[in-house]
């Protein structure tokens, strides 16, 4: 996989792209590509802020195969450590949890300080030069934004560039006061990429999504690129007292983070690669914190639990047809899929410096 053509990599105009070929969506070598040249070298959304208000509170992630908590620190920022104790690779924290007053090893007990100093290691008084002060958990990079948490491991562009002309669009008070409400997940049998190609396009809304088509006005659906996100936006049509008037906005950032705003409301999803062929994503729900909300997230969960199953349903065909030794790379549509092809390019840019 490292030892693509230069055809596969090179960049292609709009009115002319194709998609990405079959073989980049298959197979153990396409995962470990982007497992090296995607999500090493990216920014991760991990968390809601009002999920780590307090000290000791902590979420758990997976980056790049790398376990990842963010805890509160005694200090009161965030801190983005490997999960992995420096003994013998055992995990610190297995959930979500709040007020930890240290973090301890499942394995041996090696305990750790909420800043990733080592504590206490149980029996190692023996152990000739061994010197506790001297081990700490290694960091990642931690940003926040509209009270998102981003992790990212290595050599990422700023976070601020890829949200860049987010804010002027939303407003300066868009987001504010919301707090995180409730998961869903769900494990999909195809590849990461398909979802998020699926994510891009309103192109199918109208065959796959009727309850959605109807709330849409996909006369007016338009999409938005910038240099590392994109925006796929329509009014509302008849979205009724479940989101009322206004505009849906799709935000896409590099490269599998998902902000769905509506009035109201803020869905985040992550699409997390599982192996070849199967991706888990998690849906976040958050709602202004003051906002007694409890009976319009159950029915938005409803709603988009209807959604995403017949998202699943299609995404998990297109894998089994990209596997099928079937499919050439098909034209994209310049009106319809420029989501489409601007994730791609942004692909084929991380394959060619990967590859240089």
């Amino acid at each position: 996989m490292t030892n693509l053509p230069p055809t596969d990599l090179a960049s292609q105009p709009l009115e002319q792209a194709s998609a990405l070929p079959a073989h980049h969506y298959a197979g153990a070598a396409a995962d470990a590509l982007d497992r090296r040249a995607v999500f090493a070298r990216s920014w991760q959304l991990v968390a809601h802020r009002s999920q780590l208000d307090g000290v000791g509170d902590h979420v758990v992630a997976t980056i790049a195969g790398l376990p990842i908590v963010v805890v509160h620190g005694e200090d009161g920022t965030l801190h983005a450590l490997h999960n992995v104790c420096r003994h013998r690779a055992g995990p610190l924290a297995l959930c979500d949890g709040r007020g930890a007053k240290r973090l301890r090893c499942r394995y041996h007990g090696w305990t750790y300080a909420l800043d990733g100093r080592l504590l206490a290691a149980p029996e190692m008084q023996d152990a000739c030069g061994f010197d506790p002060a001297e081990v700490r958990l290694p960091e990642a990079r931690v940003a926040c934004w509209r009270d998102l948490v981003f992790v990212a491991l290595g050599d990422a562009p700023p976070l601020a560039d890829l949200l860049d002309g987010i804010d002027a669009r939303i407003g300066a008070d868009a987001l504010l006061g919301y707090a995180f409400r409730r998961r869903t997940s769900y494990d999909i049998a195809c590849d990461w990429k398909v979802y998020v190609d699926n994510y891009l396009e309103g192109y199918h809304v109208p065959h796959i999504h009727p309850e959605l088509n109807r709330m849409l006005d996909y006369r007016s659906y338009v999409t938005e690129t910038a240099r590392w996100h994109s925006l796929q936006w329509s009014p509302l049509e008849s979205a009724g007292d479940l989101y009322g008037d206004g505009e849906a906005l799709y935000y896409w950032i590099w490269p599998n983070t998902m902000l769905n705003i509506l009035p109201g409301r803020l869905q985040t999803n992550r699409v997390i690669p599982l192996g070849p062929g199967r991706c888990r994503v998690e849906f976040d729900f958050c709602y202004p914190a003051a906002a007694d909300a409890a009976e319009r997230c159950a029915r938005d969960a409803e709603f988009s639990d209807l959604v995403q199953r017949e998202d699943v349903e299609i995404c998990e065909q297109v894998q089994r047809g990209l596997e099928s030794g079937s499919y050439v790379a098909g034209r994209l549509n310049p009106r319809r899929e420029s989501g489409v092809h601007h994730f791609h390019e942004l692909l084929r840019q991380a394959y060619r410096a990967h590859r240089a």
